[in-house]
């Protein structure tokens, strides 16, 4: 099996990998785990990882900037529905577009808008670095959240968050000065506002369980 996850001049890459490299021995699976910029590979991909850190927009061109990526994004995982994972501004992308430093379109798939982090209590700083408790938003976990305990904290930097426009696809929700999107999630796609990778043992489990699941939503 052979994940590969996107290079596109934004993300903590080389963790990304290493943890998915991780989770799968943990798992006992036998996968690949390839970092790159050729669109070309998602083809031969099974699941597909795209990271993310920074601005929107910077991210935005960066994907765009690499020959074929998102049609190739847009033919792999809405047409073939191959499991899919955004991380950070990652799953940010997936919105129909962020207002970060000017307006700037997303891939689309989940629909919603990228918008300022504004806690209720303006005593909490931002950006929102830290850990916190993800909570799954139904009795139904998801199964990339399963046995993701309804107490395990995650690694949290961030200064916008994915407002959607359907509860339906949040998955799981935070609560820092008011609660917003941790997980959100639609049909073979799943995106995490925070860091699985920097997350331990409850990031491992639900990046091990990324690399066992079929793309099937609940």
């Amino acid at each position: 099996m052979k994940t590969v996850v996107i290079d596109y001049g934004s993300g903590n890459l080389r963790s990304a990998a290493k943890a998915l490299e991780r989770a799968g021995r943990e798992t006992g699976l036998s996968e690949s785990v390839t970092v790159t910029g050729d669109a070309a590979d998602l083809d031969s991909a099974d699941r597909i990882v795209l990271p993310g850190v920074g601005a929107f927009g910077d991210c935005t061109a960066g994907l765009q900037s690499l020959p074929g990526m998102v049609d190739a994004l847009e033919r792999n995982v809405r047409e073939k529905k191959k499991p899919f994972l955004g991380i950070c501004v990652g799953m940010q992308l997936m919105a129909d577009r962020g207002i970060e430093h000017g307006q700037h379109d997303g891939l689309g798939w989940i629909p919603g808008e990228v918008r300022p982090l504004s806690p209720a209590d303006k005593a909490l700083k931002i950006p929102h670095m830290g850990w916190n408790v993800v909570s799954p938003s139904s009795a139904n976990t998801h199964p990339v959240l399963a046995n993701f305990a309804e107490t395990a904290h995650a690694y949290f930097v961030h200064s916008y968050v994915l407002v959607c426009e359907d509860d339906n696809d949040v998955v799981a929700t935070v609560d820092y000065g008011g609660r917003f999107a941790a997980v959100v999630g639609r049909d073979n796609m799943i995106g995490t506002q925070f860091h699985p990778e920097k997350s331990q043992t409850a990031g491992l489990r639900l990046l091990g369980n990324f690399l066992q699941w079929n793309g099937e939503s609940i």
